[in-house]
């Protein structure tokens, strides 16, 4: 059994093929029970963000967690194979080492991949399908996190998606203070863009969602209104910024619906930035004359240029994470010593019980207890000692040589001596 992870990112694919591959939230329990269900993966938890999608597995054949990725999207091996990346055991663990602590981030240390990685973790539990290895191997990852992110400036100032929605809207509308921004969807991302223009203080500020309960949580914090979903086409033209990120698998906004907005607008120009996967806003808007269109990819390329700040504190967050890959490798190797241990432990209780049932014979036979003792002690000592005492004896050549010195390292022997 081995810790095995695979997955696709920002770094390898661009974001028409990352949306294929990834997981509707809604569906990520069936899929887990689906994967453990159709191949030989005895653990299992699923990443899917804006910006990746992993799966961290404990199987037999890693193989087969690839051809499930595949066939679980329909799609074909050969569509996806030169995007994925594949890391074993050791390099499984480095990976999910790194990617909690912000280090394989778009944005250099933003900290929402480590809450992104503590929800996979509790639906994969809440699925049953995290077991042992994998939940020990979450736990020391969430605690690397921390120290990295407590002992370094990996996390010192951030620029992050949210600032960069707002620095391309700047660039745009000389001032937020002038226009009115509309936010869909409720979730983690949207309350921090949220957070960020309001500290432009736009003219008018709405959050539009299925639930508007979670709307409203919002809105009130930043002092904005909320719409219903279903709203969004017929107010769409009331707003100069758009910034998107839903859950949906379809668009929320297509082509013909911003049309109809930018002829009511009488063509004034909107900017759009779509932070979903997949994505909320048809890729045919960005042709469109009066709309800015920003996706992720773009974002990226934005806070790209705040990374210098942050790198020399890469080089103490890849130390911290080199030693503690280490221990986690050595807590594995030392598992896979467990059933020896505890046969050699077997083994030499049965030998303690035997002789003792037979000293307490001889003593109920009234045998004298000195003598008793010192047959049981040499009886226990023979028996305890015979296995590697046979092994050395049956040895020949080099290979004598090599049980000889194993045996003397087990049992701290001084050969000098």
């Amino acid at each position: 059994m081995q810790v095995f992870a695979l997955g696709i990112n920002h770094h390898t694919a661009p974001l028409d093929i990352r949306e294929q591959v990834a997981f509707d939230p809604a569906q990520l329990t069936q899929a887990l029970h689906d994967l453990l269900r159709a191949r030989p993966v005895r653990e299992a938890a699923i990443l899917s963000t804006c910006n990746r999608t992993e799966l961290y597995c404990a199987t037999t054949e890693p193989a087969a967690a690839i051809h499930w990725l595949a066939e679980y999207h329909a799609l074909s091996a050969r569509r996806i194979d030169p995007y994925l990346y594949q890391y074993p055991q050791k390099d499984a663990v480095r990976h999910m080492f790194r990617v909690a602590s912000g280090l394989d981030s778009m944005v250099l240390g933003e900290p929402q991949i480590l809450g992104q990685m503590k929800r996979a973790a509790r639906v994969a539990e809440e699925a049953g399908t995290l077991g042992t290895l994998l939940n020990k191997l979450f736990q020391r990852t969430f605690a690397v996190a921390k120290e990295v992110r407590s002992t370094t400036a990996i996390g010192a100032n951030i620029v992050s998606m949210a600032a960069a929605a707002v620095h391309l809207s700047e660039r745009i509308f000389e001032r937020l203070a002038d226009q009115s921004v509309l936010f869909i969807g409720a979730g983690e991302m949207i309350e921090l863009c949220a957070a960020h223009f309001a500290g432009g203080k736009p003219k008018r500020l709405t959050i539009a969602n299925r639930t508007l309960e979670r709307a409203r949580s919002i809105a009130e914090r930043f002092g904005g209104d909320v719409l219903r979903l279903d709203e969004v086409s017929e107010r769409l033209a009331d707003y100069d910024i758009v910034v998107s990120c839903t859950a949906s698998t379809l668009p929320i906004l297509g082509l013909g619906m911003v049309e109809r907005a930018l002829k009511t607008r009488r063509h004034r120009p909107m900017v759009m930035v779509d932070l979903a996967v997949p994505r909320d806003i048809e890729a045919e808007v960005g042709k469109l004359d009066d709309v800015f269109l920003y996706t992720l990819d773009d974002l990226g390329q934005i806070v790209e240029s705040g990374q210098e700040s942050r790198q020399a504190a890469i080089i103490d967050a890849e130390e911290i994470i080199t030693h503690r890959v280490d221990d986690f490798i050595h807590w594995m190797d030392s598992r896979e010593a467990v059933p020896t241990i505890r046969a050699l432990r077997d083994s030499a209780e049965r030998a303690r019980r035997h002789e003792l049932e037979h000293a307490l014979k001889l003593l109920q036979r009234g045998d004298d207890p000195a003598q008793v003792l010192d047959a049981l002690s040499k009886g226990l000592t023979n028996k305890l000692l015979h296995p590697p005492t046979q092994a050395l004896n049956l040895a020949e050549g080099a290979e004598r040589n090599e049980v000889a010195q194993l045996i003397a390292r087990i049992w701290h022997l001084n050969s000098e001596k």
